[in-house]
């Protein structure tokens, strides 16, 4: 991996990951505008989307950051046995389960002092914010991990490309995990 941090050296890295970001978020909006139906039929929803999407992110930079660490020390190896990486994935997802039942007793309360009903009961709400965020965790998960092991591979700075490889591409999974969770449970 190149040591020399300049303008120059963070650029070349950089522009290419970003341009193909802004396709990725392209086509998150979207997925987004496809179920504007559904997110007007229920507002609950509607309050859960950047809730969601931001916490996905927020979880698999947390763990980008704690990688690409361990990655300048040294100690960060891509060995299935690795304990290291396994509790950091761990930690990760039960993160993400003690979050997003918050997340949904906060939408749901949100949106009945909002509205003063709401079209989703409780219950509901809780299955989609909680099935959808242990998803996302795992989703963010792998795509942290490979985008950390790529990075590493093509001798990238992991701090350069890894945690906007991953906030957009949750972006992009938060909207269509938390989608498919509604259609199931909706």
């Amino acid at each position: 991996m190149a040591t020399e941090w300049t303008v120059r050296t963070i650029t070349r890295a950089m522009l290419p990951v970003l341009l193909v970001l802004t396709l990725v978020e392209l086509g998150s909006g979207l997925v987004l505008g496809s179920f504007e139906a559904t997110l007007l039929e229920y507002p609950a929803l509607l309050v859960l989307v950047p809730v969601t999407i931001g916490t996905a992110g927020n979880l698999g930079s947390i763990l980008a950051a704690r990688l690409s660490t361990s990655f300048h020390l040294g100690t960060l190896s891509f060995s299935p046995d690795d304990e290291e990486l396994a509790g950091n994935a761990i930690a990760t997802v039960a993160l993400a389960l003690t979050m997003f039942p918050i997340i949904g007793v906060g939408a749901w309360v949100l949106t009945f002092l909002v509205s003063g009903s709401t079209a989703l009961s409780l219950g509901t709400i809780l299955v989609v914010a909680v099935s959808s965020g242990a998803t996302l965790a795992v989703l963010a998960v792998v795509v942290t991990f490979l985008a950390t092991y790529i990075a590493y591979r093509f001798g990238l700075d992991p701090d350069d490309v890894v945690i906007p490889v991953v906030t957009n591409v949750c972006d992009v999974l938060g909207v269509l995990v938390l989608f498919a969770a509604a259609q199931v449970f909706v």
